[in-house]
């Protein structure tokens, strides 16, 4: 009978607790307060991490027509090389088949080692520097550079299995590489590269000028 007792008092202890939870208001110390979810704007958009901690620059035809990148500054210094909205491998979603980080016969990106703060043995780029190049089905060799002058910190070491992320997820898991400039070279580019709507102006000239095959190769569609 006992048993029986401590059934019925969990049973409705449990009915208690589903009961409370239907309620629109619960009460804390006799006031009563409203679900948590109601405490916020559901359709409000946050920004995104990237969004929060980087300033976004932009850079047009490095190395070569469409060779458009975004570089991500961070306030350490650090920058994130990645493909611009305009770059044809993201702007016409290539299949990517692989991707060669030996640059020439005695560089070969993945094996770039830094030690330290200031990232002794790193290898040093400059804008035009070829980071990888990407073979894409349709045959085609694009030549993905730095962007921005400085210490080759780290390539991201997810792309050469998973080269895709450079469509998928080009400003977080498919970044290209991160850059660490000196602090005159940071300073700089971050102030002259361009902003958004900049970029977004210089890729409809661009556009304007192109031929209808290249405003496909180059276009921002995705935007």
């Amino acid at each position: 009978m006992e048993m029986d007792n401590d059934s019925e008092k969990l049973a409705n202890s449990l009915e208690t607790i589903e009961n409370n939870s239907m309620d629109n208001n619960s009460e804390i110390l006799g006031n009563s307060v409203e679900p948590i979810e109601n405490s916020y704007n559901k359709t409000e958009i946050f920004p995104s991490v990237v969004d929060r901690y980087y300033t976004k620059r932009y850079v047009l035809d490095v190395g070569h027509k469409f060779g458009d990148y975004c570089i991500l500054f961070h306030s350490n210094r650090i920058c994130v090389v990645t493909l611009a909205p305009s770059h044809p491998i993201r702007s016409m979603r290539k299949n990517i088949e692989s991707l060669d980080f030996q640059i020439s016969t005695s560089i070969d990106r993945l094996d770039n080692r830094v030690s330290g703060k200031s990232k002794r043995g790193a290898q040093r780029l400059d804008v035009n520097s070829a980071l990888c190049f990407a073979k894409c089905a349709d045959g085609e060799i694009h030549k993905i550079c730095a962007g921005i002058p400085g210490k080759l910190v780290e390539i991201n070491e997810n792309l050469p299995e998973n080269p895709s992320l450079l469509v998928e997820c080009p400003e977080t898991e498919g970044f290209v590489a991160i850059v660490l400039p000196s602090i005159p070279t940071s300073e700089r580019f971050k102030a002259e590269l361009m902003n958004y709507e900049q970029y977004l102006e210089a890729v409809a000239k661009r556009e304007g000028s192109c031929g209808k095959e290249e405003r496909k190769q180059g276009g921002i569609d995705e935007l």
